[in-house]
């Protein structure tokens, strides 16, 4: 893969993916929204990957959007008309938050120092976020006279809850580390030097023990499904998924391994083995995406 803003690392079934442009604080730009479509598509199609850990390289996870068009920054810098057919201009952050929504791995983020702007909110899309105590998180939108991006008017609500979202939203103030951990921002709060171990260590223990073609179908079911008004279409999805899960390959091995007492070794793959339910929900942008 060809990356002018990412480092992109494959070991022992993780990829990681570093922001890499320390000098800009690792600043969001065009070029980092291409960067990251690219490696998501990777990583759906690679089965030697089962796990996605993001971070960012240097003293900042993400200082928000680049701002070096200055006042052109928002409705030049990021143009995404040509690439895509709506006739309105798609958010930048919202398109990547989209494609990791839908990613077929599990995504973790390993957040170090500041995340600001779209550097906060594009971690909202990842399942499982760990944060070192030097970290710390602001939504400053309305102190640059714009709105949320990255459908963070989604997620996070749904993450720490309507009021604290608001008030964040409102104030851009600067959120701490231990009151992200609080509000259930991070789900994890570790020194500098552990965050990539403490990291690798959780993300493992999804690699050793669980079936990726389950954790995928897991993932897709909980973002999406968790948003409908009544459990009645989960238990529908549920159902179907249940049924086709059941006859698998990976049930017979997970009950053999259980009754065996060894370590399952599950067959199916992710890029051929989802079931036949799958998507049970059709985006507005599939075509493009």
């Amino acid at each position: 893969m060809n990356l002018s803003t990412l480092l992109f690392e494959e070991s022992n079934s993780v990829a990681l993916i570093t922001l890499n442009r320390p000098k800009k604080l690792n600043a969001f730009n065009q070029s980092m929204l291409k960067d990251f479509i690219t490696v998501l598509d990777h990583c759906d199609t690679d089965d030697h990957i089962k796990v996605i850990v993001i971070t960012g390289a240097g003293r900042a996870f993400c200082s928000g959007a680049d701002l070096s068009a200055g006042k052109n920054t928002f409705n030049a810098e990021f143009d995404n008309t040509k690439s895509y057919s709506e006739d309105f201009n798609r958010d930048s952050g919202g398109i990547l938050t989209l494609r990791m929504l839908n990613s077929l791995k599990p995504i973790f983020i390993a957040c170090i120092g500041p995340a600001v702007g779209v550097g906060a909110t594009l971690q909202l899309a990842a399942d499982i976020r760990i944060a070192s105590t030097n970290a710390s998180f602001s939504f400053p939108f309305a102190r640059r006279g714009i709105a949320p991006d990255a459908c963070s008017s989604w997620f996070l609500p749904k993450i720490v809850g309507i009021s604290k979202a608001l008030e964040w939203s409102y104030s851009g103030e600067k959120v701490l580390p231990d009151d992200a951990h609080k509000t259930g921002l991070i789900s994890y709060l570790t020194n500098p030097n552990d965050l990539i171990p403490k990291t690798l260590n959780i993300a493992n223990k999804i690699i050793i023990n669980s079936s990726p073609v389950s954790i995928a179908t897991t993932r897709q079911m909980m973002w999406s499904l968790s948003s409908h008004p009544s459990p009645e279409e989960a238990h529908i999805i549920d159902s179907k998924v249940i049924q086709s899960r059941g006859a698998s390959t990976d049930a017979i091995e997970g009950v053999m391994s259980f009754l065996e007492k060894r370590n399952a070794v599950f067959p199916n793959k992710v890029s051929k083995d989802m079931p036949d339910v799958y998507p049970w929900v059709k985006s507005k942008f599939e075509e493009e995406d």
